[in-house]
């Protein structure tokens, strides 16, 4: 079996981010481009950071296993 990857749009305002840095909140949710539902660490996606949050298009890869292998933004 090979990895699988799935792909999500993503927009967290500076403020909501900030809800994540302060630990009220600890994971992001998001509905990817197949429809699931998915759920990952907010960490995960911290150095795409801005002044302005988080945006844009990005794609999550897994191992056959569903174990997490990375984050990356696209385009």
């Amino acid at each position: 079996m090979s990895n699988q990857f799935i792909r999500f749009q993503l927009y967290l305002s500076s403020d909501q981010y900030l809800s994540f840095y302060q630990g009220v909140a600890k994971t992001v949710t998001v509905i990817a481009d197949d429809g699931r539902r998915i759920a990952f660490p907010a960490g995960n996606v911290r150095r795409y950071l801005t002044k302005d949050g988080i945006q844009g298009y990005f794609e999550m890869e897994l191992t056959a296993q569903n174990k997490f292998v990375g984050i990356k933004k696209l385009g």
